[in-house]
């Protein structure tokens, strides 16, 4: 028997509701920041996230589908959304339209990593992004909204942490902090951590091996080596959140796995039984345009894990809505009744109303098992008598009380009665 490949999952009609529920609290969380949507391809050239994500991520080194097509091109199966659209950006001129640009997706990505709770080969994100306003207020905005889909969602125990790493002037000097700190301990680092050494000694911050881990802790940290303009920047930021009534937590251990991040970077992180770890994660990234082959454009975004936030929500028994069944289910009890059963299931749709009835030529007590079993919630029988009076037996299923209802008038009948 065939079977889906390992780190991927199917979701099954008992579970997309869920799915359904966490999309639409996105767009509708988005679309009250003004932020619309954007789609990109799934596949991408290999060099847009070699240059934009960086060739010092556990991503890019480890992590990536990447395969020649048949013209011998090097393509590569979205590792991640922002790298794409920053392309899109670019590629489409959208830097001469309306300032800020504002976004956000709905996408499937992948990566090759070891499968565990929450985390896939192929998972779904929801992002967002704003290009074009360098200011802390961006930044605020972006956390603002983030914050807002949590909370919207239901989730209680997520905390948001923040903290700066920085621009490019005064990274170098903490670089060298990092270097001159972690130097005497090399030798005992992994392998990726000495190559990390040279190319960028943050991401030793990021290591998840133990050997490393017990460095990290007393390393340097960026806030202290923070140019005057960045010291800036991160206070406002956080007089921002403040004014907004954003809780946060000073956090300077957070870096992003990612090489494009600069000053504001942040994470929510779930304290729920079962479900510990960054359920959203962000930050400013305003060299990542001009690092894929554009100017610089300001820009600040989010991603969050569809599958970790799922598993946040369970965990945290937030309310999900309720699945979506079959306002109506039509009974008929033989040939003739069965055919009025189907002809009325099509009117009621047209007129917005759910409906569904037999197509195996079940008995009526079958019938009557599936609709039940399928969650109608009001069962319209016909029979010859019906047929004759031109009205059905509606029962409702949820305190079995019944009525006759013409069959001109069910439509009106059943949306009076959701």
């Amino acid at each position: 028997m065939l079977v889906r490949p390992k780190g991927t999952k199917d979701m099954l009609p008992e579970e997309a509701y869920k799915w359904q529920y966490i999309e639409r609290v996105a767009k509708e969380t988005a679309a009250a920041y003004a932020f619309k949507e954007i789609r990109t391809p799934v596949f991408e050239y290999t060099e847009l996230f070699s240059r934009g994500v960086g060739d010092t991520s556990d991503i890019v080194n480890k992590e990536m589908y990447t395969f020649l097509d048949k013209g011998n091109r090097s393509i590569t199966l979205r590792p991640e959304g922002t790298a794409g659209v920053a392309r899109a950006f670019l590629e489409n001129g959208l830097a001469g339209g309306a300032m800020p640009f504002k976004a956000y997706y709905l996408i499937s990505a992948f990566r090759y990593e070891r499968p565990q709770a929450g985390r896939l080969r192929e998972f779904h994100q929801f992002g967002a992004e704003l290009y074009g306003a360098e200011g802390a207020y961006a930044d605020a905005e972006v956390i603002s909204l983030a914050d807002a889909f949590l909370k919207n969602l239901g989730l209680k125990k997520v905390a948001l942490k923040i903290n700066s790493i920085g621009c490019k002037t005064c990274r170098a000097k903490y670089h060298e902090a990092l270097k001159n700190y972690f130097a005497p301990h090399l030798n005992v680092m992994c392998a990726d951590c000495k190559v990390r050494f040279e190319k960028n000694p943050m991401r030793i911050l990021d290591c998840k091996e133990e050997g490393c881990k017990r460095f990290t802790s007393n390393a340097p940290k960026m806030l202290d080596y923070l140019c005057d303009d960045c010291k800036d920047h991160f206070e406002t930021v956080k007089s921002l959140l403040t004014a907004s009534k954003v809780e946060y937590e000073i956090d300077p251990a957070i870096v992003r796995g990612l090489d494009y991040y600069s000053r504001t970077v942040f994470e929510f992180v779930t304290s729920a039984a079962g479900a510990q770890g960054t359920v959203l994660g962000g930050g400013r990234y305003d060299t990542l345009l001009s690092d894929i082959g554009g100017k610089d454009v300001p820009a600040v975004g989010f991603a969050a894990g569809m599958e970790r936030l799922l598993m946040v929500m369970e965990a945290e028994n937030a309310p999900f809505e309720n699945e979506k069944t079959a306002d109506c289910y039509l009974l008929g009890m033989d040939e003739g009744s069965r055919e009025k059963a189907f002809a009325l299931a099509g009117e009621l749709r047209k007129a917005g109303v759910s409906a569904e009835t037999d197509l195996m030529t079940r008995s009526v007590k079958a019938q009557f098992k599936y609709a039940d079993k399928a969650g109608a919630r009001f069962v319209a029988v016909l029979g010859e008598a019906e047929l004759n009076e031109g009205a059905a037996e509606v029962k409702d299923m949820k305190n079995s009380s019944s009525e006759k209802v013409k069959f001109e008038e069910l439509a009106q009948y059943l949306l009076s009665r959701r």
